[in-house]
């Protein structure tokens, strides 16, 4: 049994709500999945700190992507420094992710949001990638 199938995996950090934030994002996204839910168990709870049984770490996957988010308590919040990048072939797929990824979160400018639990995301439509490619001189393909 292979416990990692992916090298990278990013792990976002909850305080509480890590199976909500993502179930509420394997709904949006195609080919998306909870894999599994770990609990906390009753010995170590002097260290975890979390009630025997709530949920400590949720492995999923978003169109194939595989996440992990931990319920960690509140010491961390998310910030603009990391993003996810979601690349849209049309604009029916832009206005899609917008309007789920921003409903109860906040709107940004050029592409960028928070979602309701404070990810930052960017829904790019891919002819603007192209179109800035094809004004960078010089620029390298493949």
């Amino acid at each position: 049994m292979h416990i990692a199938t992916q090298k990278i995996a990013p792990c976002l950090w909850f305080d509480t709500k890590a199976e909500e934030a993502a179930k509420f994002c394997v709904s949006i996204f195609k080919d998306s999945r909870i894999c599994t839910i770990a609990r906390c168990p009753n010995e170590g709870h002097e260290t975890h700190g979390k009630e025997a049984g709530s949920v400590m770490v949720v492995d999923f996957e978003l169109s194939g992507q595989k996440f992990v988010a931990l319920n960690g308590g509140p010491q961390f919040k998310f910030d603009e420094a990391v993003s996810f990048q979601v690349y849209c072939e049309t604009q029916a797929e832009v206005d899609y992710f917008w309007s789920k990824l921003t409903e109860n979160g906040q709107e940004g400018s050029c592409g960028w949001l928070n979602d309701k639990y404070g990810l930052s995301w960017q829904v790019v439509p891919i002819a603007l990638l192209e179109m800035m490619l094809d004004l960078m001189p010089g620029r390298r393909s493949g």
